[in-house]
């Protein structure tokens, strides 16, 4: 059934941007949906078909928050959006992952989530910064699994900082395992709601899975691995530069992490920070970047990240008593 939407925009100036260079962008959407679309000043009107218009509403919006974060648009970023916004709607379409052990697919169930599934699939190297229960970790754990079981991938490393939020790891009780295995019990709990604990355990027993702390990557190069590293925030420039150049031949890697829980002392600079900056224009690297509508655990949690967060996006920080 015919229909019109109207999306207020910021500024004409935004509207020039989402537009294109000689309405380049325009035209890809136009195309790929089937629908008119006409700007007036701030607004642009959508026409066409009632699901083909809520796509292109989708298409822009999620545009607008790409060229809020990076600051500008290309052709990539288009046509990525375009095949997520669509692909979401296919049973097994281009978002989708692997069945898990359950017999489930594993489908992002936001465009940002379908944003970040596509990136790690048409690039090597893909850091995801965005809030908490967004699914950061657990769609790039399903996706180094999906990975390892087409045979694209003999290995999968998952990787974490053992940075302490207020404690240190030598008043902890037990061995230095012992004292590392509290920061990597999130990713143990990604892997073991993705494949049964029996096959876990038995690819960790035969060096197909491995996880490990960041410090203990120094000096190797993993060929034909899917390396993951979790709460890239709390890594320092030199162990994001460290971790990055373990890439070996026919690897992938995925860094994830959220920057306004960064425990590292303050006078050391985040290396996720400095990543995304140095990095954004590199070939073969994408910076993906989730937000407050991409939390999809329960809907209380959306509510709390927007209450810590102030205007800046930073977190707010209780005054000292």
């Amino acid at each position: 059934m015919p229909t019109t939407r109207t999306l207020t925009l910021d500024s004409r100036e935004e509207t020039v941007i989402l537009f294109g260079t000689r309405d380049q962008f325009l035209r890809m959407i136009r195309d790929a949906l089937g629908v008119r679309i006409v700007a007036r000043g701030d607004t642009i009107q959508i026409d066409g078909e009632e699901q083909a218009c809520e796509h292109a509403e989708r298409a822009f919006q999620q545009l607008r928050l790409v060229l809020r974060k990076s600051g500008k648009l290309t052709a990539e970023d288009v046509r990525t959006v375009l095949e997520v916004i669509r692909g979401n709607d296919v049973r097994g379409g281009t978002t989708s992952l692997a069945v898990t052990d359950t017999g489930k697919y594993m489908r992002p169930r936001t465009d940002g989530q379908g944003r970040y599934v596509q990136a790690m699939k048409t690039h090597d190297v893909v850091l995801c910064v965005g809030p908490a229960g967004t699914g950061k970790t657990y769609l790039a754990v399903g996706w180094a699994v999906s990975l390892l079981r087409s045979t694209a991938v003999k290995k999968i490393v998952l990787v974490r900082p053992a940075v302490e939020a207020g404690e240190r790891l030598g008043f902890l009780p037990g061995d230095l395992v012992q004292k590392i295995n509290p920061y990597l019990r999130p990713l143990f709990d990604s892997l073991n709601d993705i494949m049964e604990p029996d096959t876990v355990r038995r690819y960790m027993e035969n060096d197909i899975i491995e996880i490990v702390p960041l410090a203990y990557m120094r000096g190797r190069t993993l060929n034909g691995a899917c390396i993951i590293l979790d709460e890239g925030q709390n890594a320092s420039t030199a162990q994001m530069k460290m971790f990055l150049t373990r890439m070996g031949h026919g690897s992938k890697v995925v860094v994830t992490g959220d920057m306004t829980q960064v425990d590292l002392p303050r006078t050391i600079k985040s290396g996720m920070a400095d990543a995304v900056t140095r990095l954004r224009d590199v070939e073969g690297v994408s910076i993906v970047h989730l937000g407050e509508g991409d939390i999809v655990r329960n809907p209380i949690v959306a509510k709390i990240v927007a209450a810590y967060d102030d205007e800046s996006g930073r977190p707010k920080r209780t005054p000292a008593r």
